[in-house]
């Protein structure tokens, strides 16, 4: 096959016909290209010769096959994959992949930083991509802002979509992590620790890579400038600078994801939580604004359960059971009172998440009535339908963005059942919080349910007696 710009006008496989180069890189080239069968542009990338044998190249094409078959809306979609044996002595894998008009994230960077809620947006995009690759037994191993391309679906800026492109590093066996000149595979300035030393690479490296991505788009600069080997070298021997100007709810999940033990960094599906919770940190008060609910988010739903993102329903609920600027409540202060002393906490609570803050119905060991959502965890905790255990928050990556944890108050353990309402609206939760970690056994859980279904009980009575109080002066009118 000619190389580069001359393969333009070559038609592989009878099907795709190349128009134009744009882009090249170490291992081969993309090109514009026109399917003749469906009439419409596609991008191909031509990888470089490196099977000698027969049995490499049936290795390849097993390989082209598995990332062929990834289909998520975090990936760029690969439409067909083949080898090209138009040179006998040298075959060649080849990607078709849908056309991504629109510019990747290392040219968005060139303009500077991006904002908290976008940067929020690109890594849940991202982070949930790896998940599903992840699941499927693939390593990206060249996670970094060119791979990364953003698409603008509704043309009006209100929520540019991250797509993860070019598997060519993950095509490579772990026989082959080195390129011919005995270089690592993948971006220096991204590489994980374990990926410069050549050892073997798991997801962890892909975390690795997306928290310096991440970091990267608060700052505006790489965190491990220069040429590629000193660079490779500077995070052996220490982690990036995360600078004073990050947000303190971040700045712990970024040390986490770019810890250089590999073990030390969250699971893909603890990050998927994680920025999930960052997003309602960034737009929780402007709900409107917020992304859909994507597909394959780790959450569990009973069924016929409301969708978490039907914020209109559940703060109508709100309204309707009348909990908001209440004064206290002596049946539910004992409730709390109970809790504390049952599991030995400082504090116990029946929360209630309204659209930009959490207010306090009940407050054992708590001196104020209310926080901003962004701070609480039970903000989180009522986008699930169970109960939500954070039994050391220090280590737990769905709480090391809360600034109650990373901040002045310490939290360290938190345990919240969501107070769900007849027809499967969360309106808050009832929860217990301590200040150092500790364990939660399963006959602790039942008996903070059977608490939180108290104070469900309570509610639900409440509300039948407005109600009927309502019917009857309805009928003497």
């Amino acid at each position: 096959m000619p190389e580069n710009g001359a393969a333009i006008g070559l038609l592989l496989r009878g099907r795709y016909q190349l128009l134009e180069l744009i882009g090249q890189g170490g291992m081969g080239a993309v090109y514009k290209a026109r399917d003749e069968f469906l009439g419409r542009n596609v991008a191909i990338k031509i990888f470089l010769a490196h099977a000698t044998t027969a049995a490499d190249v049936r290795r390849q094409e097993d390989e082209v096959n598995i990332l062929a078959a990834l289909n998520h809306h975090s990936l760029v979609t690969l439409l067909d994959a083949s080898v090209d044996r138009s040179v006998p002595a040298k075959p060649r894998i080849y990607l078709v992949m849908e056309l991504v008009e629109g510019a990747d994230l290392q040219r968005k960077l060139a303009g500077g930083p991006l904002p908290v809620r976008q940067i929020a947006q690109l890594g849940y995009d991202l982070a949930e991509g790896l998940e599903y690759i992840h699941s499927r037994g693939v390593v990206h191993r060249d996670v970094k802002p060119a791979n990364v391309l953003l698409v603008d679906y509704n043309g009006d800026n209100s929520r540019t979509r991250a797509k993860l492109t070019d598997f060519g590093i993950a095509l490579l066996a772990e026989s082959e992590r080195f390129t011919a000149d005995g270089s690592a595979t993948g971006s220096a300035h991204y590489m994980s620790p374990e990926q410069a030393t050549g050892d073997p690479v798991g997801p962890a490296s892909d975390v690795y890579a997306l928290g310096l991505v991440l970091l990267e788009c608060f700052t505006g600069e790489t965190a491990f400038p220069g040429a590629a080997v000193p660079s490779a070298l500077a995070r052996l021997m220490r982690d990036p600078a995360i600078p004073d100007t990050v947000p303190a709810a971040w700045a712990g999940l970024l040390a986490a994801m770019t810890a250089r033990d590999p073990g030390d960094r969250p699971l893909v599906n603890d990050l998927v939580l994680a920025l999930r919770q960052l997003i309602i940190g960034a737009s929780g008060r402007h709900r409107a604004e917020a992304p859909s609910q994507p597909a394959g988010i780790a959450r569990a739903t009973r069924p016929g359960a409301p969708d978490a993102d039907d914020e209109e329903g559940r703060m109508n609920a709100v309204r309707r059971y009348d909990l908001l600027d209440t004064p206290a409540d002596g049946a539910f202060d004992r409730i709390t009172g109970m809790a504390a002393r049952i599991f030995q906490v400082p504090i116990a609570l029946v929360s209630v998440v309204d659209h930009d803050r959490i207010w306090f119905k009940s407050r054992h060991g708590l001196a104020v009535d209310q926080i901003d959502r962004d701070e609480g965890l039970c903000a989180s905790a009522i986008l699930h339908h169970e109960p939500w255990v954070v039994t050391d928050a220090r280590n737990d990556p769905r709480a090391l963005a809360n600034p109650l944890v990373a901040g002045e108050m310490g939290l360290q353990f938190y345990a919240g059942v969501p107070l769900t309402t007849r027809d499967g609206h969360n309106l808050g939760t009832f929860c217990v919080i301590d200040h150092t970690p500790r364990d939660f056994t399963p006959t602790q859980l039942a008996t903070l349910e059977d608490l939180a279904a108290m104070v469900m009980s309570e509610l639900e009575l409440r509300l039948e007696n407005r109600q009927a109080l309502l019917d009857r002066r309805a009928l003497s009118t």
